[in-house]
């Protein structure tokens, strides 16, 4: 084996380098955008404190236009969201910032991929943003592993989406009396044959 994609905690990091010391170790970029969606959430909550009046009720409701992707807005809320982006706000740095690091996931070129992450680094560490110099740091932490996705480019979205089916179908059964028939449903269902 000589990739290992996992997330950030120190218990799988610590388990790869002794079990696979050869194994180049990728962070999910899954994970990281939920770090970075929790940052950009922190900002906002943060911002929404120190609001009164009208201001506060143009920035009611506004969370799913921060952390979604602009690409995936529908035109009404594209407005919305640019509106909010005229404020003088916490929360419209910390948007400028998540949008930033998202280019990083179309770098080819490692060393420019690298370069743009480094440049980020530094904004984000000194962008006055407590919930983003925190994640600057632990960026900077696990850099290796975070470049190490620009040349392998794997990701752990079939297995976090396996996971989540295998939970689906523990809920809807309400528990199983045995292992074995908990074990043939998961094989059932994941063949994709009819349920009875």
């Amino acid at each position: 084996m000589h990739t290992v994609c996992c997330d950030m905690w120190a218990v799988y990091i610590d388990a790869v380098r002794t079990h696979l010391p050869q194994a180049t170790i990728v962070f999910d970029r899954f994970h990281l955008s939920q770090h970075l969606s929790r940052a950009v959430d922190d900002v906002r909550r943060q911002t929404w404190r120190h609001m009164a009046g009208r201001e506060k009720a143009e920035f009611k409701r506004t969370r799913f236009l921060w952390l979604t992707n602009p690409e995936n807005l529908q035109r009404k809320e594209r407005t919305r969201l640019s509106a909010l982006l005229r404020l003088n706000s916490p929360i419209v740095k910390a948007y400028l910032l998540k949008e930033d690091l998202r280019r990083f996931w179309d770098y080819r070129s490692t060393a420019w991929a690298e370069g743009h992450l480094r440049q980020w680094l530094w904004r984000a560490a000194h962008s006055r943003l407590e919930p983003f110099k925190k994640l600057a740091q632990m960026l900077r932490t696990h850099l290796d592993g975070v470049l190490a996705w620009t040349r392998i480019r794997v990701t752990n979205g079939a297995l976090e989406g396996m996971n989540n089916k295998v939970k689906v179908i523990s809920h809807r059964a309400y528990g199983y009396r045995t292992a074995w028939t908990y074990i043939a449903n998961i094989y059932h269902c994941c063949a994709g044959l009819p349920l009875p």
